[in-house]
């Protein structure tokens, strides 16, 4: 199985990769207006996301899963909850921060069994930046990656940094959401500096939360706002690869995926 993992993070690893070169020849267009949509929860949608969505689509349907998507058709309960295995992905995780050009959006990928996550790929075009894990193989970091490079998963794999990485800094840090703060996290943040340590608080948009607490930036991100399953799939593939859990607000209780209702329930994500 560890061999079939590695097979599977590669094509999602170059489906991350070939979505995200989409991704940056939209975002990088002078005369592009992004093609904003409104969806019917009013979040935006983008030609990006659609273009991303396809790309993804088409590169997973080489192996035996079935692929949830944010920009899918949706998917009957009763049809997913047959599926042991499963693909769950945001095409553009991060939406705002596209439209805001302020580079932190992400591309995530996750393979799913039985409601657990076990293979996670998180591209970030705009800063070259790939996180990649799975189940027997690991967490990585991969910094410098060109979406037109095409390398093999050897040199991919020695190229990159294990996580956690050792950052070594003083005190709490909390990471927190650039576009959903809430008085619940200000709250949370406020009773840990009441605990006598000092708290340093940094902001970051997407899955990227997930990953500094992976890779050992920050130390927590609670997030007490609405998630879906397929902003956090990958962050928590890889949160596991490198010794951390996405829990409930219970510290204790991971969440899970393929769920009939694909909110997430409040969680926070720390080291085990």
């Amino acid at each position: 199985m560890m061999d079939n993992y590695a097979n599977y993070l590669y094509i999602a690893i170059r489906a991350a990769l070939d979505a995200g070169k989409a991704i940056m020849d939209i975002y990088t267009d002078p005369n592009s207006d992004f093609g904003i949509e409104r969806k019917a929860d009013n979040s935006p949608l983008t030609k990006a996301d659609k273009k991303s969505h396809q790309i993804i689509s088409m590169a997973l349907s080489v192996t035996p899963f079935p692929v949830l998507s944010e920009e899918g058709k949706d998917i009957p309960f009763a049809e997913r909850s047959a599926w042991s295995m499963l693909w769950i992905v945001d095409p553009l995780d991060g939406t705002k921060e596209f439209i805001k050009k302020n580079g932190e959006f992400t591309v995530n990928i996750a393979l799913v069994k039985q409601g657990v996550p076990v293979l996670g790929v998180i591209y970030v075009p705009v800063r070259k930046e790939l996180y990649f894990a799975a189940d027997s193989v690991g967490a990585f970091k991969l910094t410098g990656i060109d979406s037109v490079y095409q390398p093999s998963m050897d040199e991919i794999r020695d190229k990159s940094v294990r996580l956690p990485i050792s950052m070594g800094h003083q005190g709490i840090v909390v990471v927190a959401s650039r576009s959903h703060q809430t008085e619940d996290t200000t709250a949370f943040v406020d009773n840990l500096r009441k605990q006598g340590q000092p708290v340093t608080l940094i902001s970051s948009g997407s899955s990227l939360k997930i990953c500094l607490v992976a890779e050992g930036t920050a130390d927590v991100y609670p997030r007490f706002a609405p998630t879906m399953e397929w902003d956090t799939a990958a962050g928590h593939a890889i949160a596991r690869a490198a010794g951390c859990d996405v829990f409930h607000i219970d510290g204790k209780t991971p969440l899970k995926y393929n769920k009939k209702d694909l909110h997430n329930p409040w969680f926070i994500v720390k080291p085990l």
